[in-house]
């Protein structure tokens, strides 16, 4: 049985339109109808979360004090390393629950989970080895987040095969064992396949993943730090970017996540591949990787929450125009002819690049996901759209609905006081 709603605005592929009537069944758009008469707020196509660690929800704003060194992303790592060696599987779920409800109470209305902890706190494999695929698609189904689980691959500790060190035993798998964990994920949602990075996993180990991928998504962490590209070239003599697109089939459904790093040339490869850069700003900011040169990179990119110290699309998004104009001295830099104004821009590049890493259908059309979001009515919805980027105070969303299902009422989740409940017993317990 169909159903529909009419907004006064909605920002469909081709810009805004007036009085659109969303008609959607089964979870998917099956109607978009301009020009019809009245209709009441303006409609947004859902945000993907391209790049989700929920499980690093559980120490957000944790790290946030000084060593007796200076603190830099493998600092950062040490610690993180140590809060995951203590999560259980009904720790996890608990978590993710938590995280999930957050990413929709915010805008997000799919998640691309890069899932690496899959191993028991010892190491050793779980009699299921999907056990903890399992928790996140249970959290996932109980929030009602539209899931994209990536299982990581994650052989070694460096470039060049390096042995893995006893820290990272939860993450550690074989190809066999990988390819258990796959077919158990699989069972539970929609799957892509994960190496980790170019750090993790060996050129023949790669090459085997991407064939095995076939046309699902492929998402992998490249060129995030500068000792990463340091060490990249010291073991090859090329930079990450460069090598990946090099040696494998990288095309349009690879996500390259953080890609912070990267030079002119490697930028124009990277358009010209159709790979969708994922970008993480406040997560990215918060490790202190350094900003990516989006002003000039002319292909696909979406966001992501990724260590989920922050959860929140409109942020991400205020801080990656904010961090180009802190590069280039200049203002509405992300702008483009077809959507001067900025926030719009930002949006609609951002879920349609999400939606392609995501395997998804894009936009507010017929045959994408009837996934969207409402913000309240303003003089014009640019004007609500730039206000709820660059000058909110508080959630601006008066609605969300995933997969054709309202989750969000008012800015809040029916499940969210309950899910904070356990989240929080979760946390002290590992404190």
């Amino acid at each position: 049985m169909s159903s529909s709603l009419i907004f006064r605005h909605a920002l469909l592929p081709t810009g805004w339109a007036e009085h659109v009537r969303l008609v959607f069944e089964n979870g998917l758009i099956t109607g978009v109808i301009p020009g019809q008469s009245g209709g009441q707020g303006i409609a947004l196509p859902g945000m993907p979360n391209l790049h989700s660690h929920v499980f690093q929800r559980a120490f957000a704003g944790l790290t946030e004090r000084r060593g007796p060194g200076a603190d830099s992303f493998w600092t950062w790592r040490d610690l993180m390393y140590r809060f995951a060696h203590a999560l259980t599987p009904d720790d996890l779920e608990a978590v993710a629950l938590h995280g999930y409800i957050e990413m929709l109470e915010r805008g997000f209305t799919h998640v691309a989970e890069f899932h690496y902890l899959h191993n028991a706190p010892d190491g050793s494999a779980y009699a299921n080895p999907a056990e903890m695929s399992a928790r996140l698609a249970a959290a996932a189904q109980q929030a009602g987040i539209g899931l994209l689980l990536l299982p990581v691959f994650y052989a070694h500790g460096g470039f060049g095969g390096q042995p893995p060190g006893p820290a990272q035993r939860r993450f550690v798998s074989s190809l066999d064992h990988y390819d258990a964990i796959l077919e158990g994920a699989s069972r539970l949602a929609p799957t892509g396949l994960a190496p980790h990075s170019l750090r993790a996993v060996t050129p023949d180990e790669l090459a085997h993943l991407a064939g095995l991928a076939g046309p699902r998504p492929v998402h992998i962490h490249i060129a995030e730090q500068t000792a990463e590209v340091e060490a990249c070239l010291a073991w090859c003599g090329q930079r990450p970017v460069e090598h990946l697109l090099a040696t494998t089939p990288a095309g349009p459904n690879w996500c390259l996540v953080h890609a912070t790093h990267v030079t002119p040339a490697e930028l124009t490869a990277m358009a010209a591949r159709g790979v969708v850069a994922g970008l993480c700003p406040i997560t990215e900011a918060n490790l202190g990787d350094g900003i990516f040169p989006a002003a000039t990179f002319t292909g696909a990119f979406g966001i992501g929450s990724d260590s989920n110290v922050l959860i929140d699309p409109f942020a991400e998004l205020q801080l990656l125009e904010y961090s180009q104009r802190f590069s280039l001295r200049a203002r509405n830099v992300m702008a483009t002819p077809g959507f001067p104004t900025t926030a719009t821009a930002l949006w609609a590049r951002a879920s349609e690049g999400g939606a392609q890493a995501l395997g998804l259908t894009s936009g507010l059309r017929p045959g994408a996901p009837a996934s969207f979001v409402v913000l309240p009515e303003a003089p014009t919805p640019d004007i609500a759209l730039s206000q709820a980027v660059f000058a909110q105070r508080a959630s601006a969303l008066a609605q969300v609905w995933a997969g054709g299902v309202q989750q969000v009422a008012d800015g809040a989740h029916r499940l969210a006081p309950s899910a904070r409940a356990r989240f929080e017993a979760v946390v002290r317990k590992l404190m």
